[in-house]
């Protein structure tokens, strides 16, 4: 640990006299350790050609794009990961944290990146070591941050595993940095705007790869995707958007879904998905089509633009190698709609417990509520973060439910032990609200837009539709001790109560889980911070 660490002081203290830092982008070997300086930034950017204040992730001080820079490695790394906290812009929050989106982060709890569940955030002008391993997953993920509403900002960028041996390989020849794609909604208003608002107004641009167009705005550059006629791309589609959900599809070709948030699936054709704010697809893409451009269309429930796709509204590119620098002129087929109930695992499928409803050591109903305009509530409860994350009440003592806070969001759990959540969406606002599990996989036994239970071979992921007037179940088994978000990944819904806590087998987490002594320090120095210094 040390060397790392002095590694990562020595590579600071030259970024600050003003040495060049020169980067190994090499890919790292199997097993081998991913160090990357992250360095958290305010900019002016104008991604859809409106310039406004943003929070940007980058690899070095002066940087910070939007989406952030790709963060890869293979599965078995370990990922060493500073993040240093540059903000200064006081109309937005200025402390910060970054959750590693779909890793799990066992026996290390404290890296998981959730303020005020597994930590302090970090203040301004001060860093923090994201130190952990991932030994077992492989797929694509992302990250972002979790404080407040502050990825809607800007704070949100790609990370990919990959799996030097993966199983599906031989469906796709090209799988690297320009098949990586991001959909993100984009509002011109702050993060601190939409909140006084309550209620969030439709997002101004749909942005893939951080490009996109708003109503009435300027004709700025669109996201290209290029491909070569005869062969067959991987593209991981990661949905970074913090509202909207988005129907995704590129004219004149066929999508094969391979993968769903980090989990392998047996392959499955469609022309379009619908992916929510945290989920992920990988499809292969054959290049098979005669060489032109074509429309890649991400149309946003939002309603970005009266008028659908008029002048590049909700679009991006897809061209040909050899086809000329002009847009597209393809027609728009919808065709065959991906559901949950048409993707199965391609390992080990089918749910824990017994095959019916209840068939679980443990079930719990969570019924969502709200109050509008900005109360929303799980079992009547609305969730209001604690002043001490979870994860440091665990460690200093608390186990139960009635000892841990914020009382009646948190739910302990027993270790090794089959879990049904029943989740019922009723006529809540603002859905469907797409719900992610910390810490987990889950078996979607009943989605959101079936009535019908699989315990066969039900899809597997982390993030799952809750729909308004329908019920939703999940399955996993308690096997990672800790406190885990379970939320809304709407994030104004999230910020309004829309959450509860897992605490899985707390009196396991002393004896299983690692903390820093850096992880110490976050709340005293958080806690000094003067009204000044917030939000």
């Amino acid at each position: 640990m040390l060397p790392l660490i002095s590694l990562l002081a020595a590579e600071l203290a030259c970024l600050v006299s003003g040495v060049e830092v020169i980067r190994d982008t090499t890919p790292p070997a199997y097993g081998q350790t991913v160090t990357e300086n992250l360095f958290i930034v305010n900019k002016e950017l104008a991604p859809d050609g409106f310039q406004r204040s943003t929070v940007l992730a980058g690899f070095n001080s002066s940087g910070g794009t939007f989406p952030g820079p790709l963060i890869s490695g293979n599965k078995g790394d370990r990922f060493a990961l500073n993040v240093t906290d540059q903000l200064t812009d006081p109309s937005m929050v200025r402390s910060t944290t970054v959750h590693w989106h779909g890793l799990f982060q066992k026996t290390t709890n404290y890296a998981d990146g959730v303020a005020f569940v597994s930590q302090c955030p970090i203040a301004a002008n001060h860093s923090f070591l994201y130190d952990f391993q991932v030994p077992d997953q492989a797929g694509t993920f992302w990250y972002h941050s979790h404080i407040s509403v502050q990825y809607c900002d800007g704070l949100r960028g790609p990370l990919v595993v990959y799996d030097p041996q993966d199983p599906q390989a031989y469906l796709y020849d090209v799988d690297d940095e320009t098949t990586v794609l991001t959909i993100a909604d984009w509002f011109h208003n702050t993060s601190t705007e939409l909140i006084a608002a309550a209620v969030a107004p439709p997002a101004d641009a749909t942005l893939i790869n951080g490009q996109g167009r708003y109503a009435g705005g300027p004709a700025v550059p669109l996201a290209v995707l290029n491909v070569q006629q005869g062969k067959r791309y991987r593209f991981r589609m990661i949905s970074i958007a913090c509202d909207a959900n988005h129907n995704f599809s590129i004219d004149g070709h066929r999508l094969t879904i391979i993968e769903v948030d980090g989990e392998n699936h047996q392959p499955v054709t469609v022309d379009s998905v619908q992916i929510f704010p945290g989920q992920r697809y990988s499809f292969v893409l054959n290049a098979s089509q005669p060489v032109d451009n074509y429309w890649v269309r991400a149309l946003s429930s939002s309603g970005v633009g009266a008028s659908l796709y008029a002048g590049g509204l909700n679009s991006g590119i897809l061209r040909y190698q050899g086809a000329p620098d002009a847009d597209p002129t393809t027609a728009n087929f919808t065709g065959v709609r991906l559901t949950e109930s048409m993707l199965h695992p391609l390992e080990n499928p089918g749910a824990p417990g017994e095959p019916f409803p209840g068939g679980a050591d443990k079930v719990l109903n969570l019924t969502l509520g709200f109050n509008l305009p900005a109360q929303f509530f799980m079992n009547n409860t609305q969730y209001i973060p604690p002043t001490v994350p979870v994860l440091l009440q665990i460690l200093s003592g608390a186990q139960a439910a009635q000892d841990l806070l914020p009382p009646g969001s948190v739910y302990t759990l027993p270790i090794n032990k089959t879990i049904e959540i029943n989740f019922f969406g009723n006529s809540t606002p603002g859905g469907p609200h797409p719900f992610h599990l910390h810490g987990h996989s889950f078996d979607v036994v009943r989605s959101a837009d079936n009535t019908s239970y699989n315990y066969v071979n039900p899809v597997r992921r982390d993030v799952t539709s809750v729909a308004l007037g329908n019920q939703t179940t999940i399955r996993f088994v308690t096997d990672n001790p800790g406190p885990w978000f379970l939320h809304c990944h709407i994030d104004l819904h999230l910020e309004f109560g829309l959450a509860v806590v897992m605490a899985e087998a707390p009196a396991l987490v002393k004896a299983d889980d690692i903390v820093t002594p850096a992880w110490d320090q976050l709340c005293p120095i958080y806690d000094s911070l003067t009204p000044a210094q917030l939000p």
